[in-house]
């Protein structure tokens, strides 16, 4: 079935990927599947200023990471190419172009040493300085709606520097439609003329967006809540074009988890998370930032986590595979207010999905750490180990400090657990349960555990006074699944060894 519905991510290649950034990708390439919609990446690079090389590789990264890949874009089904602004510049200028000549817009050589005069004056005066239909035309400000059509082609003949703004119109109330907010309300009056075009040939943000979108038939603009003071101006620039507009949505911000503001990377290195999908390395600076995949996050957890900052499936479910989440996503159950990042939420995610995946998806996962340490183990032993650990993991790279113990024989014991269960006939009780192993025939962790409380039960002695030293001796502390198929994975000898290393230390 064709679908109408096609939605853009139009980041700018100004640095690594925001999970903000992330969020709004999510919610557009969910709408896009579950209307049978296209996803676009565009790539919004106006601004060369603050290019950053890689940063558009890292974005192309993080959304594959994501399993959240773009439809369209750089490189792949290139439509309505170029998907880079930077490589669409010719095409701006014509716009702006049919802007002044319909009245819409119009040329100002204002100088920004006078524009910061001017703001200056108006804070003197307990004023703010707008620039807009109260003063564009008083004769004051530099622009072609004071100038002669001659005094204008002099100055551009000449070179000077000049912007094209928009020509907000006056006294009008506009009626505005946002798919989460609904119905806003705006009086022109309170806006100012924006900044459209500049003299060296790049448009402003505001301009080749709404291009862009016209040109690649953008249906839905789904983006952050930071871009809903620009609704107005887009707006209005698809009347002055005679476009139909698309429908928009503004996303609610991403909060940080204590105090008050939007999420930043400042709160990520402050609180120890990070707030990047990938790790990305500061070309210039060399500077390293974390990133969820290297901090060793699922892909489908770290999304699963990002829906729920924002939208809620009205529902008490909190686990969706990403097929699901198509399937649910819904703007109008899109929250209007911020959502809280809770890092201990999104470590409970990645638990909860840790759970759900196979032992031998994560055996597979746990392979590679035990290589690192010259570790080579029989693979069916391995799943054994890491399906009596996993429940008390967060992430794959806590199975080696929960299972080191099957692997190497303790050469430490945790002190306190020593003094506490360690006392001066331990020794003794430590030689005869020796002794009761060694006699034992099937080394199942069913029949070891029978035939050692067996022996317990029988010298009539706490169950304690055994099994803790016991454990000690084993793991080095008191930790670590079920006793005996701890004891019936490392086998007799080993057992027995590790026992009487406890006797000669502790």
């Amino acid at each position: 079935m064709k679908s109408d519905v096609r939605v853009r991510f139009a980041p700018s290649p100004t640095g690594p990927l925001h999970i903000g950034g992330v969020r709004t990708a999510l919610y557009n390439y969910l709408f896009a599947k579950k209307h049978n919609g296209t996803f676009v990446l565009r790539i919004e690079d106006t601004d060369q200023t603050r290019y950053v090389a890689n940063a558009e590789q890292y974005i192309i990264d993080a959304l594959d990471w994501c399993a959240i890949p773009f439809d369209e874009g750089p490189g792949k089904n290139e439509k309505f190419g170029p998907y880079r602004q930077s490589e669409r510049k010719e095409l701006y200028k014509n716009y702006a172009d049919t802007l002044l000549k319909t009245g819409w817009a119009y040329y100002a050589f204002d100088s920004s040493d006078d524009l910061t005069s001017y703001r200056q004056q108006h804070e003197a005066e307990g004023k703010t300085f707008v620039y807009n239909w109260q003063n564009r035309a008083n004769g004051t400000l530099v622009n072609s709606l004071v100038l002669s059509e001659e005094e204008v082609q002099a100055k551009l003949n000449t070179g000077d520097k000049y912007v094209i703004r928009f020509k907000t119109p006056q006294d009008e109330i506009l009626k505005l439609e946002d798919e989460i907010r609904g119905n806003i309300t705006i009086d022109t009056n309170t806006l100012d003329d924006k900044i459209l075009f500049k003299s060296d040939g790049m448009p402003t943000y505001h301009l080749a967006n709404i291009i862009d979108d016209h040109l690649m038939e953008i249906s839905h603009v789904i983006r952050g809540e930071e871009w809903l003071p620009s609704l107005p101006l887009h707006s209005l620039l698809y009347t002055a074009f005679g476009w139909n507009s698309p429908k928009f949505a503004h996303l609610p911000l991403i909060l940080k988890p204590v105090g008050k503001g939007k999420l930043s990377k400042r709160d990520g290195d402050k609180l120890g998370f990070p707030v990047f999908p990938l790790e990305y390395t500061n070309d210039v600076t060399g500077d390293v930032s974390r990133g969820y995949k290297e901090d060793g996050y699922f892909a489908d957890a770290f999304i699963n986590m990002l829906a729920f900052l924002g939208w809620n499936p009205g529902t008490e479910q909190e686990i969706f595979s990403l097929e699901e989440l198509v399937q649910t996503f819904d703007l109008k159950r899109v929250s209007k207010s911020g959502a809280k990042f809770s890092p201990d939420k999104t470590k409970w995610f990645n638990q909860q999905y840790m759970q759900s995946k196979s032992d031998a998806e994560l055996t597979d996962l746990f392979l590679p750490i035990l290589a690192k340490k010259e570790i080579v183990k029989d693979y069916n032993f391995v799943l054994k180990v890491v399906s009596s650990i996993k429940e008390r993991a967060i992430f794959v790279a806590d199975f080696w400090n929960l299972s080191s113990f099957f692997f190497e024989t303790p050469t430490s014991y945790d002190p306190k657990a020593a003094k506490k269960n360690w006392k001066g006939t331990t020794s003794e009780l430590m030689k005869e349960l020796i002794s009761v192993i060694e006699n034992i025939g099937n080394f199942s962790s069913e029949n070891t555990e029978k035939e050692i409380k067996g022996w317990i039960t029988t010298k009539e002695i706490g169950f304690g006074k055994v099994m803790q030293p016991l454990r000690l001796s084993l793991v080095g502390k008191l930790a670590g699944p079920h006793l005996f198929d701890i004891i019936a994975m490392i086998g007799k000898e080993e057992t027995i060894k590790r026992i009487e290393n406890a006797i000669e230390n502790l």
